[in-house]
């Protein structure tokens, strides 16, 4: 995959637009490190597009996910102990949705 600039897309938007329809995906740098991927899409495209971007960044927070809990030692945690964590973590937050009520109600 090309590497651009910020600075090249600011100053040569026509010869990256170009490099972007030959390459179909550039990684765009800031003082030489990346900050963004361009994608190329049509209007027939866009939407599929979209979608599996979306789908990719999801995938790889699952698996980001799964290595930090590996890191850290929760593979280990029994089923029991998630199903009280997931019980603690709803009884939180019908707290937090019934308080709110109970203020909207009162100022009313």
């Amino acid at each position: 995959m090309r590497f651009v600039s910020s600075r090249e897309l600011r100053i040569r938007p026509g010869a990256v637009w170009s490099l972007l329809r030959r390459e179909k995906d550039l990684v765009i740098t800031a003082n030489g490190k990346p900050v963004g991927v361009l994608t190329a899409a049509d209007e027939e495209r866009l939407e599929d597009i979209l979608a599996t971007l979306r789908q990719g960044r999801a995938q790889a927070a699952v698996a980001n996910l799964r290595r930090e809990a590996v890191h850290r030692g929760l593979t280990r945690v029994s089923d029991a102990q998630i199903d009280a964590i997931i019980g603690k973590s709803r009884a939180g937050s019908r707290r937090r949705v019934a308080g709110a009520r109970s203020r909207r109600t009162a100022s009313g």
